[in-house]
């Protein structure tokens, strides 16, 4: 970065101005938002047949890991066999979230699963100082039917629950999981961003290859581990 990688100094009346044309913008995505969550609470599900999956303490159906509540987030984790630090940004994004308490008077829960075996999982939730429920899909092939197989990538399910039958409500991954994240939103609102090459950023801004700015899974440990 050099001294010229600066936005223009302006008066009051012309920065407010522009600001204006931003916001417009900006109120057309935040009603594009709220289209998108409507046609979201609008599509159909499918039926997802018994799963036994292992928790903290022993195996758990699917249907018991909503702990009486009928709305599901799974985050599903990569996981790397034989890998003392796994995803850094699985790692990242969950170690956020530390009060869950929020989904209660909405009858929902929010839980990880991922590919690894329960007892190392649950060693790794502590060496990061992971606060959310960890479950393992490693003797269950749930992972693989909701798009996070073993080897895979990871991804954000939703499930609803009726009775002791579960569905399968919404699915994404990459890049759709930042709406689960406050990092990002909050680093795009400053004046550099992300810093990320592939970003359109004005001539001399600060910029790095993309990811080179994430802590690793060791750092957020650091940081918030190990879990007590």
């Amino acid at each position: 970065m050099t001294a010229k990688a600066l936005p223009p100094v302006v008066d009051t009346e012309t920065w407010q101005r522009h600001l204006d044309e931003l916001r417009v913008r900006e109120k057309a995505a935040t009603r594009e938002l709220d289209a998108i969550a409507a046609q979201r609470r609008r599509l159909p599900m499918v039926e997802m047949p018994e799963y036994t999956l292992e928790g903290e303490e022993g195996p758990v159906s699917l249907a018991e890991i909503f702990d009486g509540r009928s709305q599901l987030i799974v985050y599903n984790h990569m996981w790397f066999p034989d890998e003392k630090w796994q995803c850094p940004g699985c790692t990242g994004l969950t170690s956020q979230f530390t009060r869950l308490e929020f989904l209660e008077p909405y009858d929902a829960r929010f839980v990880i699963v991922t590919q690894g075996p329960i007892d190392e999982a649950l060693a790794y939730k502590q060496r990061v100082g992971n606060k959310m429920t960890w479950y393992s899909t490693a003797n269950s092939p749930f992972g693989t039917d909701v798009d996070a197989p073993p080897g895979g990538g990871f991804a954000v399910n939703v499930f609803l629950r009726d009775g002791d039958t579960v569905y399968r409500t919404w699915h994404t991954n990459g890049r759709g999981t930042e709406q689960l994240s406050h990092t990002f939103p909050l680093i795009d609102l400053l004046p550099y961003g992300r810093q990320e090459e592939w970003q359109d950023s004005p001539e001399n801004w600060p910029q790095s290859p993309t990811y080179t700015r994430w802590p690793t899974s060791e750092q957020i440990a650091a940081h918030y581990g190990p879990t007590p």
